[in-house]
């Protein structure tokens, strides 16, 4: 791989890569049966699948970028030791290689940059079947800011129904494009995507006020800004601490690259960087444009913002 190309492209194209053979891992042990069920606390849940996945993207990205600091949802799997040879990735995707690297990212070095990683958004839904619903999802962070992202279905359906082997993979560069889908507008009526396994009354009220003409309750974020992307649904809402910086991460660095926009749910941005709090403490709000977005932020009762706020 040519170094006269920026870093972040670099990194983006090997994080493609490694994304989708993170997800022939998922896939694989999902196909022998054997799941190795964790609970790590309440409706909190791992699997051999994160647990592998995790090793392969983190052993893969450090081997080629010693210096990068990845943060990986499960807790620090040792990347020593033995390896499968074949989970090492040093390929890099060759249209991503491509891109126009933005001005505002060609010095970033390998030390400016935090990598946030959930080697398996949808555990709960993995292990009961609703398989779609599972993404990997890879974020890139340059001065606490979401560049770059990728999001890998392992498992995915065509509209014809007709099922991928190899699942598919979307990308986003801020300032560059996107890649692997094509940007739909939003639905003529207003839909609005939430969780199928975490809610309560707070949860509820947020979505009651929006008016909706449909709810869909489906599992992890991945999926959630996927329905966003691809014109599924308007506005992703979640008024609950539930969610951490590395299910955001690379869905809300895709989501902007092609006009949308994540907040919290009082309307304030995220930070990524290394010292931040893991929690997205303050919800979700994600929407497919910035008048939706308004749009969903007026209507949330400032007593509710306040409630989650006050869980701080």
């Amino acid at each position: 791989m040519s170094t006269s190309v920026p870093l972040i492209v670099r990194l983006l194209a090997s994080s493609v890569s490694v994304a989708g053979r993170a997800g022939k891992i998922v896939r694989d042990v999902m196909s022998k049966g054997e799941l190795g069920i964790v609970e790590k606390g309440k409706n909190d849940y791992q699997t051999e699948a994160d647990r592998s996945a995790q090793r392969c993207i983190i052993a893969s990205l450090s081997s080629q970028y010693p210096k990068l600091n990845i943060i990986g949802e499960e807790d620090s799997p040792s990347v020593e030791g033995e390896i499968p040879s074949d989970w090492i990735v040093v390929e890099t995707d060759s249209d991503v290689l491509k891109l126009e690297c933005p001005s505002n990212l060609l010095g970033v070095k390998e030390e400016n940059v935090v990598v946030w990683v959930d080697p398996l958004d949808g555990t709960a839904e993995y292990t009961q079947g609703f398989l779609e619903h599972v993404t990997v999802l890879i974020g890139i962070s340059v001065n606490e800011k979401p560049v770059a992202g990728v999001i890998h279905q392992p498992y995915f359906k065509t509209m014809n129904g007709e099922e991928k082997r190899m699942g598919r993979t979307i990308w986003g560069l801020q300032g560059a494009g996107v890649g692997g889908f094509t940007p739909a507008p939003p639905p003529t009526s207003l839909i609005i995507t939430t969780t199928r396994s975490h809610s309560n009354p707070i949860v509820e009220k947020a979505l009651q006020v929006m008016n909706a003409s449909q709810i869909l309750r489906v599992g992890g974020a991945g999926y959630k800004v996927l329905q966003l992307l691809e014109g599924v649904a308007s506005i992703y809402v979640f008024a609950s601490p539930g969610c951490k910086k590395w299910d955001t991460c690379a869905p809300e660095a895709i989501l902007t690259a092609t006009g949308g926009k994540l907040t919290d749910v009082v309307g304030n941005g995220y930070k990524y960087g290394a010292d931040e709090p893991r929690p997205n403490k303050t919800g979700v709000l994600a929407a497919v444009n910035e008048d939706l977005h308004n749009y969903a932020l007026s209507r949330i009762p400032q007593e509710l913002k306040d409630k989650l706020a006050n869980k701080l």
